[in-house]
């Protein structure tokens, strides 16, 4: 698989940003919470030229569905100190606010010395990758329910236990740029919200916001998602989960949702009734 002869999910017009039919997400007519984010980081990325400064931490804020149609994506650099820089993003759709995000870059150090500890967690191995893809996928994803070998359930997060997936972007993000290992990870952890609030009677939660934390870049294509906690009341939700690459851990995800019944894993969209 390779970004190259995949369709990407936009086209740079001019100042635009020009979205492509795959770049609908799962919620009807709009782009993915994936490419919403990767753009924000996108954007924020360019801001940042001192290679020792590490993306620590990326907030993606949805401030109303993104229509699938030009946006236009920008940022600033709000604090640049010794130790960090702190950025801004903001992606305009027709005049309007429709997200925004903001990232914190810290300098790379020395590790401490010492033992840290830290819950146990192990990932299904990276899958095969298939030789072929169809293009209308928007990117290819493992799902594991509570064993590697659940796949006779519907979809295997619909049930009342443990959640994994492996995730790699296959196609460019904008056509003909390679994603970033940030931009990627930014991609990756949307997954957060729909891995953490699955529950037996399916997905009712859309996200209204998430939050990558890294303590190191991903190596590799692929980066892996492990559920680790959902709580919910009154329709409002919070889920977490651990990142991980072929080497080991690299972050958290944080997701906030919203109660919201129009979510079909065939990717047909149902308004909330």
């Amino acid at each position: 698989m390779t970004s190259t002869t995949a369709t990407p999910f936009l086209t740079q017009r001019g100042d635009e940003l020009v979205p492509n039919p795959i770049a609908h997400g799962g919620w009807g007519p709009t782009l993915g919470g994936q490419v919403v984010g990767g753009l924000l980081a996108r954007a924020i990325e360019a801001q940042v030229d001192d290679v020792d400064l590490h993306p620590a931490r990326l907030t993606v804020e949805i401030l109303r569905r993104v229509a699938t149609e030009p946006v236009r994506v920008s940022a600033t650099v709000v604090r640049a100190g010794g130790r960090m820089r702190s950025v801004d993003a903001a992606m305009i759709q027709d005049g309007h606010l429709v997200a925004r995000a903001s990232a914190l870059y810290l300098r790379r150090g020395t590790q401490p010395d010492g033992e840290f500890w830290s819950t146990a967690l192990t990932l299904p191995p990276i899958p095969a990758e298939p030789d072929e893809i169809g293009d209308t996928v928007p990117m290819f994803i493992r799902a594991y329910g509570a064993t590697a070998d659940s796949d006779s359930l519907e979809f295997p997060w619909q049930h009342k236990g443990p959640r994994y997936a492996w995730v790699r972007e296959f196609r460019d993000l904008v056509a003909g740029e390679t994603p970033t290992p940030f931009i990627r990870a930014a991609m990756a952890v949307d997954v957060t919200s729909s891995m953490t609030n699955f529950s037996t009677a399916g997905l009712a939660f859309i996200n209204a916001d998430y939050t990558l934390a890294l303590s190191r870049l991903p190596d590799g294509p692929y980066i892996g998602l492990a559920a680790l906690s959902h709580t919910s009341a009154d329709g409002i939700a919070t889920g977490s989960t651990g990142l991980f690459d072929r080497l080991g851990p690299i972050g958290t995800g944080l997701s906030t949702a919203i109660s919201n019944s129009g979510f079909d894993p065939s990717g047909k969209y149902r308004r909330p009734s």
